[in-house]
């Protein structure tokens, strides 16, 4: 009697083993494998922002903020703040944003602080007509009169954001040279380059931010162009002497902007030339930042273009421009994909002369502009 019943005991004990272990052995069988992928955890520190703890741990912040963001987002306070001693999940290749990207509804927005009531009206107009069909005509006063008309030819670049930086600006003129007994500074001529590239990106539909604005110069076709100090950081702060308070015044400004678009395709593009000795004769040259694999591809493909252009327009000339990692500032610490490029050294004559003809930087304007067509396109 006592026998039997504990056998019936036994039995159930049995099943009741059997039955978990089997819930058990399913439950690792079928655990989706992304997600052992994704247990990797870190502990915020002070100090820490989405950006700085993405970098530390080798993750490219223009690749991976927006799986970060959606991993943990019951973890991040006000604006995706991090908390100390937080421990958060980081994401992997199989785990990033694979999301196409959210598309802002003005595609033609150049934002200078002066252009906001000519702007809201543009983009009203633009929004009572079909996406086929962009808007024929925007007006831009920063480009001065003869080009602040803007005739919009495509669509290709909607859905594309870019902040451009003209190098220096305010109390500093950055690298100066000398042709023809005129002085030429960097920020003169480097600023009239980003303003054509950006007419060019309005022009297929891109949403446009200048960094550096100078409110009267515009699109200039001298050969000499008079150096000032009025330039501004976007919106309009005056930009300080101090060179690092000024880097990171235009960081600051590219981030807040680059969390205002979200999930949209970004590229931070900043524009220099070079000094370096009177001998020394470079190509167009460019930098990303070393853990931004996003960087070096598109650095990468402007390089490409330019190669192509010349091979096409001066065959045989050969282009030696090249693409490296350089732990720069603005690279470093601005949150979309950047790319820093050197139009040449300003204190060489032919570098100069590329600088001076008003043709030859449309020319530069236009083949950097291609490039970052196809950068868009690979990447979208």
């Amino acid at each position: 009697m006592h026998f039997k019943l504990y056998m019936r005991v036994s039995n159930i004990h049995i099943k009741i083993y059997s039955g978990v272990f089997l819930i058990l052995f399913l439950a690792v069988v079928f655990t989706p494998l992304n997600l052992t992928a994704q247990s990797k955890e870190v502990v915020a520190k002070s100090g820490d922002g989405i950006y700085k703890l993405l970098k530390r741990n080798g993750l490219d912040p223009a690749e991976y903020t927006n799986a970060f963001i959606e991993m943990n987002k019951t973890r991040l306070g006000e604006n995706n703040t991090l908390f100390i001693g937080v421990k958060y999940r980081l994401p992997d290749e199989e785990t990033k944003q694979t999301k196409p990207p959210v598309v802002p509804e003005n595609n033609s927005t150049l934002v200078t602080n002066n252009e906001k009531e000519s702007l809201n009206t543009a983009t009203k107009r633009q929004d009572n007509e079909s996406v086929k069909a962009p808007a024929k005509t925007l007006n831009y006063n920063i480009f001065g009169k003869n080009y602040s008309n803007v005739a919009v030819k495509s669509d290709e670049l909607k859905g594309a954001v870019y902040y451009l930086k003209s190098g220096h600006g305010g109390p500093d003129p950055g690298a100066m040279g000398k042709y023809q007994n005129h002085t030429i500074c960097e920020d003169e001529y480097a600023y009239d380059v980003t303003l054509r590239i950006a007419r060019n990106l309005i022009e297929r539909g891109a949403t446009v931010y200048l960094i550096v604005i100078d409110k009267n110069d515009g699109i200039r076709d001298e050969t000499f162009l008079m150096p000032d100090k009025d330039e501004v950081c976007y919106p309009n702060r005056t930009i300080p002497l101090n060179h690092v308070k000024r880097l990171q015044q235009r960081v600051d400004a590219v981030n807040q902007l680059y969390k205002k678009h979200g999930n949209a395709f970004q590229r931070f593009i900043s524009i220099h030339v070079d000094s370096r000795s009177k001998g020394e004769n470079i190509d167009i040259f460019l930098y990303h930042d070393s853990k931004s694999n996003s960087g070096k591809r598109a650095a990468t493909i402007l390089q490409q273009t330019f190669r192509d252009k010349y091979n096409e327009v001066q065959p045989g000339r050969g282009y030696t421009g090249s693409v490296s990692a350089r732990n720069l500032y603005v690279l470093k610490n601005s949150y979309p994909t950047g790319i820093f490029i050197e139009l040449g050294n300003m204190n060489h004559q032919r570098d100069i002369k590329r600088l001076i003809i008003a043709d030859n930087r449309q020319a530069v304007a236009n083949w950097l502009t291609q490039g970052l067509i196809k950068d868009f396109k690979t990447n979208r």
